[in-house]
C-alpha cells in the first residue's frame, strides 16, 4: 500500500516537474522577446540570467498584462447587445424589403442573417479563453507567414501560389481550434505583395469595420463589430481585440456566402512589423452547426520606404462548399474566389485607387480629363458609392432573398425587390434588382474590354437605343488603362433622354474585373464636377462582374468547357419600377426586367462569341 502511494506521489511530482519545465521554457521565450512597455523597443535585459527570480518577475508582468486586458474586456461584458430589425415575414413571392441603415457598409438589412441576429457577446467566463486563443492565433499566423517548405508547397499552377501541406500543418500546430469538423474541407493560401499605402493606414483599415467593408466591398458583403474587448495601447491599435461577424461573397447569386463569428487581434511585434489575425469562435456557439470556420488568418504588414508596405496575407478556412454551382466550382476550388490572392489583389487595387484620389499633378491638357482636385474628388467619391451599392446587391447575401424566375439552370434570372425611402442617395420608390450568371468561352480581358468601351456600348445596352455614346470626362485611377471613372453621354434619338448622363467605373485586377454604371442627372453631375457634395446624387447602379472560370494555363487554348480560360459573367440590373414606395409590384414590371436582362445577355454573347469565331 505504501509503495503504491509513493509511486502515485512520484508520478504526480514528475507531472508537476514536466509542467514547470514547460512553463520555464515558455517564460524564457517570452523574456527573449520582451519589449519595453514605454517605447515598444527591445527591453534592455543586461547581464541578467534566467534564474528563478527573473522568471518570477516576468511571470508577474505577463499576469498583469492578462489582468489588464481582462479588465478592459470586463467593462464591456454584460453590455446590452446590438439590436437588429425583425425579419419581415416573407413568402416565396417577391416580398418587398427595405433599404436599411448601414453597419459597416453591410447591412442593407431587410432581415439580418441568422448569424448576425443569434450571436451574443462573450461572457465573463469566455474572456480568458478568448485572450488565450487570440495570442495562440497570432503566434500561428506569424509562423505560417514566415515558414517555407515543407509547410508550404509551390503550386504547379501559376495562379494558385502556394499550397499548404495539411500533414505538416497538423504536426506543427497540433492544438489550434480543434480537429476539422466532418463534412468541411480545408482551403489555405498565402500571397505577398507591395502596396502603395503606409502601415499605419493599413492597420486602421483592417481594425475599423466601416473602412474595412468599404475597401473590400467586393468580398465583404456585411460585417459588424459586436464587442471591443481592447482598443489597444498608446493611442494605436497595438493589442486591440474585437469580436466580429462577417459575411464573405463572390459577386454572383450562384455562390453561397460564407459567414464567420470570430475575434480579430492586432499586435505590433518587436521588429516593428504589424500583424492582424482572425480566428473563429465557433466553440462559443456549441448549438450551431458551422458551414465555415476561420483558422488563424490575416496579414503581416512590414513598413517600406516612401509610404509603401509589404503585405503577407494568409487565408485558412474550413468550408462546406457543396452548394456552390458547378460553373463556379473550378474558381472556388482554385482559391481565386475566397483565397489570399483575391484579398491582396483587391487591397492593391484599392490602394492604387486611393493614391489616385490624392494625386494633384494632373495634366490639364488632355481632352475630357478632370483636372480640378475638388471635381475629381467628388466624382471619385460618387463612383465609390456606386461600386459599393452594386457589390452589396449582386451576391447571395442572406440579407436579401433572391427569387428564381424560371427553371434551375445556371443562367436563370434571379430577382428581388426593395423599397427605397428617405435616402437622398437613391431615387424613392420600388426598386427591382435582377441578376444572372453564365459562362463564356472567352478570356476575361476580352469581355472586360468589350463591356467598358463606350464605342461598343450600343451593341449590348438596350436602354441607349442604339444612340452614339461619347465620353465627356475621364479620371484614370490605376496603372492599368482599364481602371478609370468616366462620364458618358448618350446622344439618343429619344429627346426625353437628353438630360441623362451615365457615370461608369471600370476596374480590373488579376482575380476579377467590374464594369459598373448608373444613369445620373446632368444638373446633379454639374454640381459634382464643381466639387459639390456627391451624397445627394440619386444612383441605381447596374453592371457586370467578370471573373476567370478557374486557374488558367497560358499555354493551353480555351476548350469548350468551364475551367479552361473562359469567363464567368454576372449581369446585374437595378431598375426603378414605381416611384411610389408603397405601390404593389406588378408582374408586368418583373416580365419587362426579365426580358431586358435576357436580351442583354444574348447581345453580349452574340458580340463576343462572334469576335472569337
Amino acid at each position: 500500500m505504501k509503495a503504491q502511494h509513493e509511486r502515485h506521489e512520484n508520478t504526480q511530482l514528475r507531472n508537476e516537474n514536466d509542467k514547470l519545465r514547460a512553463e520555464n521554457i515558455r517564460y524564457k521565450e517570452a523574456l527573449s522577446n520582451a519589449a519595453c512597455p514605454n517605447c515598444g523597443g527591445p527591453a534592455a535585459i543586461g547581464e541578467m540570467s534566467f534564474d528563478e527570480q527573473h522568471l518570477r518577475i516576468e511571470n508577474v508582468r505577463l499576469r498583469e498584462e492578462i489582468d489588464r486586458i481582462s479588465g478592459i474586456a470586463a467593462k464591456y461584458v454584460g453590455k446590452p447587445m446590438l439590436t437588429y430589425p425583425n425579419v419581415p415575414t416573407r413568402s416565396l413571392d417577391l416580398g418587398v424589403g427595405n433599404y436599411g441603415p448601414q453597419t459597416g457598409l453591410s447591412s442593407e438589412v431587410f432581415g439580418a442573417a441568422d448569424l448576425l441576429r443569434s450571436v451574443t457577446g462573450p461572457t465573463d467566463a469566455d474572456k480568458p479563453m478568448i485572450i488565450e486563443l487570440a495570442v495562440a492565433a497570432m503566434e500561428e499566423l506569424i509562423r505560417m507567414a514566415q515558414s517555407g517548405e515543407p509547410l508550404w508547397i509551390p503550386s504547379s499552377d501559376i495562379n494558385c501560389g502556394e499550397l499548404l501541406c495539411e500533414e505538416e500543418y497538423s504536426r506543427i500546430f497540433p492544438r489550434g481550434i480543434g480537429p476539422k469538423p466532418l463534412g468541411l474541407k480545408s482551403e489555405a493560401s498565402r500571397e505577398t505583395a507591395v502596396v502603395i499605402m503606409n502601415h499605419v493606414n493599413l492597420v486602421e483599415i483592417l481594425m475599423d469595420v466601416n473602412q474595412w467593408t468599404n475597401v473590400f466591398a467586393s468580398i465583404v458583403s456585411r460585417a459588424v463589430t459586436l464587442e471591443v474587448l481592447s482598443t489597444g495601447v498608446a493611442g494605436n491599435y497595438n493589442g486591440a481585440l474585437q469580436v466580429m461577424t462577417a459575411e464573405f461573397q463572390v459577386p454572383s447569386p450562384l455562390v453561397p456566402t460564407r459567414e464567420n463569428y470570430y475575434i480579430r487581434y492586432c499586435k505590433q511585434h518587436s521588429d516593428g512589423t504589424w500583424a492582424v489575425v482572425d480566428v473563429s469562435l465557433d466553440n462559443l456557439r456549441p448549438s450551431s452547426i458551422s458551414r465555415c470556420r476561420r483558422r488563424p488568418s490575416g496579414c503581416l504588414i512590414q513598413e517600406l520606404p516612401n509610404g509603401y508596405s509589404k503585405v503577407t496575407w494568409i487565408e485558412h478556412v474550413e468550408i462546406d462548399d457543396r452548394a456552390v454551382h458547378s460553373i463556379y466550382k473550378p474558381l472556388v476550388n482554385s482559391g481565386l474566389a475566397f483565397g489570399a490572392k483575391r484579398w491582396v489583389a483587391t487591397l492593391d487595387r484599392q490602394c492604387e485607387r486611393l493614391a489616385s484620389l490624392m494625386a494633384n499633378n494632373i495634366s490639364a491638357g488632355d481632352v475630357g480629363v478632370i483636372s480640378s482636385p475638388e471635381g475629381r474628388k467628388s466624382m471619385l467619391k460618387l463612383a465609390e458609392r456606386m461600386v459599393m451599392s452594386f457589390c452589396t446587391g449582386v451576391g447571395a447575401s442572406t440579407a436579401h432573398t433572391w427569387t428564381t424566375l424560371s427553371g434551375s439552370g445556371a443562367d436563370d434570372v434571379r430577382v428581388m425587390t426593395r423599397k427605397s425611402m428617405d435616402d437622398p442617395g437613391r431615387p424613392p420608390g420600388i426598386v427591382l434588382s435582377a441578376a444572372t450568371s453564365f459562362w463564356l468561352p472567352v478570356p476575361p480581358k476580352r469581355v472586360f474590354d468589350f463591356l467598358r468601351d463606350e464605342n461598343s456600348r450600343s451593341e449590348w445596352d438596350i436602354l441607349s437605343n442604339g444612340g452614339l455614346v461619347q465620353e465627356m470626362a475621364h479620371i484614370a485611377n490605376g496603372r492599368d488603362p482599364g481602371n478609370s471613372v468616366s462620364l458618358l453621354r448618350v446622344n439618343s434619338a429619344n429627346s426625353s433622354q437628353s438630360n441623362m448622363l451615365i457615370l461608369q467605373e471600370s476596374s480590373t485586377d488579376s482575380t476579377g474585373s467590374y464594369v459598373i454604371y448608373a444613369p445620373v442627372d446632368i444638373v446633379a453631375m454639374n454640381v459634382v464636377l464643381s466639387g459639390g457634395d456627391p451624397d445627394y446624387v440619386a444612383l441605381l447602379p447596374s453592371g457586370f462582374a467578370i471573373l476567370p472560370d478557374g486557374p488558367t494555363d497560358p499555354t493551353v487554348g480555351i476548350n469548350p468547357e468551364v475551367g479552361s480560360g473562359g469567363s464567368l459573367l454576372t449581369v446585374a440590373f437595378q431598375i426603378l419600377v414605381d416611384s411610389v414606395p408603397t405601390a404593389k409590384l406588378s408582374l408586368g414590371s418583373v416580365a419587362t426586367v426579365n426580358s431586358l436582362i435576357k436580351c442583354t445577355v444574348e447581345r453580349i454573347k452574340g458580340a463576343v462569341l462572334c469576335d472569337v469565331a
